[in-house]
């Protein structure tokens, strides 16, 4: 009986997915899990985040869907380069592929492809990585592309 419960336990413990977002030079890691509706960025309450202009940007997945789906699951967000914006778009996207994720995995296909289109339909970046990286600065200028300035005398 023992072994059997334990057993129990670890099936619903497993039901987790992993997923990342990109931005720039920024990573979010989210962590999906069952739980009861907790959004954590850091440790701290998504309400909290800031700046507050940026955190309409995160709240937009969990709207677009509608809450009620992320009701039932706990996700926690760990972010770190980048600056604030880029911050902002990675943590979106990785709460955003670990809800379809989740979906895919535990739910039904049904429900994941509805949520998935959803999601595109507003912005194809909330699931897709921007592949946009800076460009390494080279000799003869001040950047990777500006020269300087020619001059005869």
């Amino acid at each position: 009986f023992f072994s059997l419960s334990r057993k129990m336990q670890a099936s619903e413990a497993a039901e987790t997915v992993q997923t990342f977002g990109k931005k720039k030079n920024s990573i979010a890691v989210a962590h999906v899990k069952r739980g009861k509706g907790l959004l954590k960025v850091n440790g701290s309450p998504i309400e909290l985040l800031m700046p507050e202009t940026l955190r309409y940007k995160i709240f937009e997945p969990v709207l677009l869907v509608g809450t009620e789906k992320f009701k039932e699951v706990d996700i926690r967000v760990r972010v770190r380069g980048g600056g604030n914006t880029s911050q902002v778009y990675a943590i979106r996207q990785a709460i955003a592929k670990g809800i379809v994720a989740f979906y895919q995995k535990y739910v039904d296909e049904q429900s994941k492809r509805e949520i998935k289109d959803t999601l595109v339909q507003f912005d194809r970046s909330l699931l897709v990585a921007d592949p946009r990286r800076c460009e390494p600065k080279k000799f003869g200028g001040r950047g990777a592309r500006a020269r300087f300035q020619k001059s005869y005398r």
